[in-house]
């Protein structure tokens, strides 16, 4: 094979797989953000199932000066997260998904700076297991503001060139 050959494969794959990613990103996003909140909601309903309950308890008991019955806000947040991960599942009502996503991950930020001893071994630049977990809720809130930039239609493209270029010849052509 010359190398003008291996190149036009590589575009060929290259395209194909961008569109194919463009065309389905999005929505595996939803699905997956969608499963992790179902999932892990659905433990909290269970007291003593979810790995980070105790973590989550002992924050909402500190952010609402305990005033809030623990016995209530274990399944409050369960079926708060149930209903962000129903949210992305279903693509229904995204906005207010969004939302409750949004709040809720800052509750799950507060540890780091309410619990350091329980979030770092070194603070702030070695995080513990729980900290690791609290941490990469960050690529959560990203993934969240992927789908959020499509509520009002808008998509991922493959290849913005020749979007671009469509878009000037239309205004060319109107011109």
């Amino acid at each position: 094979m010359t190398i003008p050959l291996l190149r036009g494969l590589f575009e060929l794959v290259d395209r194909f797989l961008a569109e194919w990613m463009s065309r389905y990103g999005v929505t595996l996003l939803r699905f997956g953000l969608g499963f992790v909140f179902v999932w892990f909601g659905a433990l909290k309903f269970v007291p003593g199932l979810s790995p980070a309950e105790d973590l989550a308890l002992d924050t909402i008991a500190v952010l609402t000066f305990g005033l809030m019955p623990l016995a209530l806000a274990q399944p409050i947040l369960a079926l708060w997260e149930v209903l962000i991960g129903l949210g992305f599942l279903t693509g229904r009502f995204l906005r207010l998904t969004l939302l409750l996503l949004f709040f809720q991950m800052i509750g799950t930020v507060m540890p780091l700076f309410i619990f350091p001893e329980l979030t770092f071994t070194h603070i702030p630049y070695a995080p513990t297991l729980e900290g690791q977990y609290i941490i990469k809720n960050m690529v959560l809130v990203a993934a969240a503001l992927v789908i959020g930039a499509t509520v009002r239609g808008g998509q991922l493209v493959a290849d913005p060139h020749r979007i671009m270029t469509a878009s000037s010849l239309s205004r060319e052509s109107e011109g």
